[in-house]
């Protein structure tokens, strides 16, 4: 569905991402994960179109993404970002309708859409009279996801949709989020920086350093057959303090 070919980005003398090469699968999670400044969200710039490349290709569904197309791409494709990006003048409704209404679909075909797509999410429906600021983080976060739905894209990109929630609500949504993944069968690329969230939600795991893939993989290849140090360092880095207490008692 997704396809980067020696894509390099640079921001001045400062490589972004470096003949990168990828392919995000149909109906399959790819996770892009990686230390601050590995790239991650430089490549979902990249697909979204937000930004074009320096050198390389960027094809989704098999068209070329260039100026003259991204617009027209765009509306394929839904995006999340970290605590929403929902707009704070607006109700929850209207931020969800945003591109419907832009597009000139009716009122009936945006309520019908609202409707099922706030039973798909498990939000309240009252919630959507709301302002964001009046939502929880979980609850925007729900909103957030209507409104990259709306319009029924091929693909979701996701990018550290759960990093700002606590770890209950987090949790929760992890689930809600994988399931709702798996009925629609939609391709998604989401970026997170932790491994388990990477392990919980990925079909594909690719971890990147300093603007290049340094593995990629199932989590077990990575876990059981790391291509290099830094593999096993990045993994390592994120034991859990419960883990590290376990192991010490043990001793």
């Amino acid at each position: 569905m997704i396809q980067l070919d020696g894509v390099t980005k640079r921001y001045g003398d400062a490589y972004a991402v470096q003949d990168i090469s990828l392919t995000a699968a149909s109906e399959a999670t790819t996770l892009l994960i990686g230390p601050s400044g590995s790239g991650k969200s430089t490549l979902l710039r990249l697909v979204m179109g937000l930004t074009s490349p320096d050198a390389g290709t960027v094809t989704v569904a098999g068209d070329r993404l260039t100026p003259a197309t991204a617009r027209a791409l765009r509306r394929r494709m839904g995006y999340v970002i970290q605590e929403g990006g929902l707009f704070p003048h607006l109700t929850g409704r209207a931020n969800a309708a945003l591109m419907a209404r832009h597009l000139d679909w009716s009122r009936e075909r945006i309520d019908a859409r609202i409707e099922e797509l706030t039973r798909l999410v498990q939000l309240d429906p009252d919630r959507l009279a709301q302002y964001p600021t009046e939502l929880s983080g979980g609850q925007r976060q729900r909103v957030s996801l209507m409104r990259a739905l709306m319009l029924d894209p091929d693909v979701l990109l996701l990018d550290e949709p759960l990093g700002a929630l606590d770890p209950m609500i987090r949790a929760d949504l992890q689930d809600d989020l994988r399931d709702i993944f798996r009925r629609l069968g939609k391709t998604v690329v989401f970026v997170t920086h932790d491994i388990g969230e990477a392990a919980f939600f990925g079909d594909q795991i690719v971890l990147l350093r300093e603007g290049q893939i340094e593995q990629r993989g199932a989590m077990a290849t990575l876990l059981d057959d790391p291509a290099s140090p830094f593999v096993t360092d990045f993994i390592q880095a994120q034991r859990a303090p419960l883990e590290h207490l376990r192991t010490e008692g043990r001793e």
